[in-house]
């Protein structure tokens, strides 16, 4: 039977070295060798190839760059500025890297929010148009009626910020809490939408982004598995194909 090859720059995001793009510079920059041989741009590799990078061979779980799924407490804020803030993030987990946070999540929210070193991940995770989801349970002061529902769904326009709310998954789990799906990125987006509609947030959680669950402690932290790393890859690559259709789309009807 054949060996499966895999272009160099995808075998190197496959195995959780480092994104495409990524790759593509250290090819480039003749860093890297498939058995000892410095390769051309677009070789292909089978995995009984030898890869290696600066003389380092690389396997499944070596990756130069951090990716950590933290459950953040309630009262820590999503910042970088130690200066400004005594109770952020970057103090809390005191982790030993350089890494920053990929969003960013309320003060008075808790759950998953993600933290790397990885510029290249936080652009891509963080463009509106790729429609990625993020899964929240939300608990209201007051009973949860139907037409709350339905109005949170469909979308809701926010005047403050000029801008309709796109629809989404909601779902009542209870009379004062419900599920909500979210594809988009609006400053305090729930709470707003809430707010709307006279009802006023009282605790929310974030449970999911994309394909990484949260499954810690509040408060703790820990690494990408090999496999949610693989898949989250793998659903960046299909956002960034559709996000150059539309743009192409866009740019035909001009």
């Amino acid at each position: 039977m054949e060996e499966k090859l895999t272009r160099l720059n995808k075998y190197l995001s496959e195995v959780g070295y480092c994104s495409r793009r990524a790759a593509d510079k250290l090819i480039d920059a003749r860093r890297v060798t498939i058995n000892g041989v410095v390769p051309e741009m677009g070789t292909k590799v089978s995995e009984s190839d030898v890869v290696e990078v600066d003389g380092k061979e690389i396997k499944g779980n070596d990756n130069p760059f951090v990716y950590l799924a933290f459950n953040k407490p309630v009262g820590i804020v999503c910042t970088t500025d130690t200066r400004v803030e005594k109770d952020n993030i970057i103090d809390y987990i005191k982790y030993p890297k350089r890494i920053f946070p990929i969003g960013r999540l309320d003060k008075p929210s808790e759950g998953l929010i993600f933290l790397t070193d990885d510029g290249d991940i936080v652009n891509k995770i963080l463009r509106g148009s790729n429609n990625h989801d993020k899964e929240y349970i939300v608990t209201v002061d007051k009973p949860i009626s139907q037409t709350f529902i339905q109005h949170m769904a469909r979308g809701i326009y926010l005047e403050d910020l000029d801008k309709t709310t796109k629809k989404c998954e909601v779902e009542k789990l209870g009379t004062h809490e419900f599920r909500i799906i979210l594809t988009q990125g609006l400053n305090r987006q729930i709470r707003r939408m809430c707010e709307y509609l006279t009802y006023e947030v009282v605790a929310l959680k974030r449970i999911r982004i994309m394909n990484i669950k949260l499954d810690i402690p509040v408060g703790e932290y820990r690494e990408f598995t090999k496999s949610e790393f693989t898949e989250l890859n793998r659903l960046l690559v299909d956002s960034d194909k559709t996000f150059a259709n539309k743009t192409i789309a866009k740019q035909s009807r001009r």
